[in-house]
């Protein structure tokens, strides 16, 4: 009889232990499920994270060359067709609410002094004069990285032969700019500066449209682009 209550006693004893050791691997399951969870959570997230950032890389790194090129203060080259270039003036950009404002000093050691057409001017002097225009009305001189009228406007020329007489104001250069890889570029383009001989009628717009622009046959002229950088 003692024999047999201690063998019920052992058996009892090994069903609790295997409920324990069941009970204690079912815990241990339990425990790892939040781990688990959090780490599929994670990389989800370093997921997401990688692709949004393989969209907004481009357009975030073509907004930090823009506004690279409208900071600071900058050299304006004039360039031949060989590539050779001539240092025309510094600007300065300071950025505002609207864009950047910028502050136009032409190096004037770099132009020569003619009387053309009752008008005193200041040319460059190579294989054609090419003189500068300064814009003459009021203007905010501000700019921003999609529009750079009024900064070309002040950069207006007239080219003429060294043996010509008097201005051709009909022989008018406008270098057309835009933003590329943070320097700011242009190829002139053929305008009438007579269209300026009177002021518009909007003066918070500037005047030289697409309308009043022609191309240029660059082959021909001294000084056919602009780099400012």
């Amino acid at each position: 009889m003692r024999a047999g209550k201690i063998k019920l006693a052992r058996i009892k004893s090994a069903q609790i232990k295997h409920v324990q050791i069941k009970s204690a691997a079912a815990l241990r399951r339990v425990c790892r499920l939040p781990l688990i969870l959090g780490y599929l959570v994670l990389n989800c997230l370093l997921v997401s994270y990688h692709a949004s950032a393989d969209v907004a890389t481009p357009d975030t790194a073509s907004d930090a060359t823009s506004d690279t090129a409208l900071q600071g203060e900058k050299t304006i080259s004039l360039l031949d067709k060989a590539g050779n270039r001539t240092e025309i003036a510094r600007v300065i950009f300071e950025p505002v609410e609207q864009g950047s404002r910028y502050v136009l000093t032409m190096e004037r050691e770099q132009f020569r002094d003619y009387f053309l057409s009752m008008k005193e001017m200041k040319c460059l002097e190579g294989p054609e004069l090419w003189c500068h225009l300064a814009y003459p009305y009021e203007q905010p001189r501000i700019v921003t990285a999609d529009d750079l009228r009024w900064l070309e406007h002040d950069l207006l020329f007239m080219f003429k032969t060294p043996k010509e007489f008097g201005a051709n104001f009909w022989n008018g250069i406008y270098y057309k700019l835009e933003v590329v890889d943070g320097m700011i570029k242009g190829e002139a383009q053929a305008i009438d500066l007579n269209n300026l001989a009177s002021p518009p009628d909007n003066l918070d717009e500037p005047p030289i449209g697409e309308a009043e622009r022609d191309e240029v046959d660059t082959d021909k002229r001294w000084l056919p682009l602009i780099e400012i950088h």
